[in-house]
């Protein structure tokens, strides 16, 4: 079975308007715009969106993956940068840089076999394989 996920945008007026985003099951309902989006004026934009879907599908997979090589998991924390440049015409996402945190016990694990597992993550997750078309993604991890 196929599992269809919807995200839906409103724009008012030109580009000196301002937009809504949602999500299928309500939990987002922001606001957007260009001063969001170019100027760190309140609301959200989509590259932060895009960093947030990403951290959380990448914390979900490294977490699978080290549960089915016998590891425990206590906390992973991601953090997903996406990098917009809008000097460019037109403006694109050049980078993505991925940090992720884990306190992981049981089955020995030892800073590289944590760091073979988060690559493996960043490579494999469903939002990464997606997101391969960017030019460069880093990947920070670290054992607690």
């Amino acid at each position: 079975m196929m599992i269809n996920q919807r995200g839906k945008a409103v724009w008012n007026g030109d580009m000196k308007g301002h937009g809504t985003i949602t999500t299928q099951s309500g939990l987002l309902d922001a606001q957007y715009s260009v001063g969001s989006r170019f100027e760190g004026q309140k609301g959200t934009n989509p590259e932060e969106l895009i960093g947030a879907a990403h951290a959380g599908c990448y914390t979900m997979f490294l977490t699978n993956v080290l549960t089915q090589h016998g590891h425990t998991v206590d906390t992973i924390t991601t953090t997903s940068t996406v990098t917009l440049d809008p000097t460019q015409n037109p403006p694109k996402i050049t980078k993505i840089a991925v940090s992720t945190e884990g306190k992981v016990t049981g089955g020995n694990i030892t800073p590289e076999d944590f760091q073979k597992h988060a690559e493996f993550a960043k490579a494999n997750c469903p939002v990464s394989q997606v997101l391969s078309a960017v030019p460069e993604m880093t990947l920070e991890a670290k054992l607690t």
